[in-house]
């Protein structure tokens, strides 16, 4: 391994050691370093075996964040999770970061907290507000349904 090589290693172990990464944001910026082709390859390779890259990590860590901090739901959750290039196994395992009961109570939360925001006289206006807004924040149609339908 030359020394340009180890030098983009040691950086590389930061970038990564600093959050969790996913492959392709290392590819990125072993880029920007000037670091492409078999030598990204090569960096990449170590730092998996040196445990600083791990994608199924970087899946649960992204989901579970996102679920408890932002309020996510599960669609957008994947979805961001596929533009990152995540897919198959390492997203299924991310996905079950997300306990059933916690789901739909943080869903009920969420509606809740938005309900008592609106000024509206009108049910059904407020109810569709509450439908886009759930639906903007990831979550299926068939269980806002069912929330909004237990609250009423």
């Amino acid at each position: 391994m030359t020394d340009t090589l180890k030098d983009a290693l040691r950086k590389a172990a930061m970038f990564c050691a600093y959050q969790e990464r996913t492959q392709q944001e290392v590819r990125d910026r072993l880029k920007e370093w000037g670091v492409w082709g078999d030598d990204a390859e090569e960096v990449i390779a170590k730092l998996i075996q040196q445990n600083y890259l791990n994608e199924e990590r970087f899946a649960k860590s992204f989901a579970g964040g996102k679920f408890r901090v932002k309020g996510w739901g599960r669609r957008k959750i994947k979805q961001h999770l596929q533009q990152r290039g995540i897919t198959g196994y390492n997203l299924d395992q991310a996905m079950k970061e997300i306990a059933p009961d916690d789901y739909r109570e943080t869903l009920a939360d969420l509606l809740d907290k938005k309900r008592r925001s609106l000024r509206d006289d009108n049910p059904l206006v407020i109810r569709q507000k509450l439908v886009r807004y759930a639906m903007s924040k990831g979550y299926e149609s068939d269980l806002i349904f069912a929330v909004l339908g237990s609250e009423d």
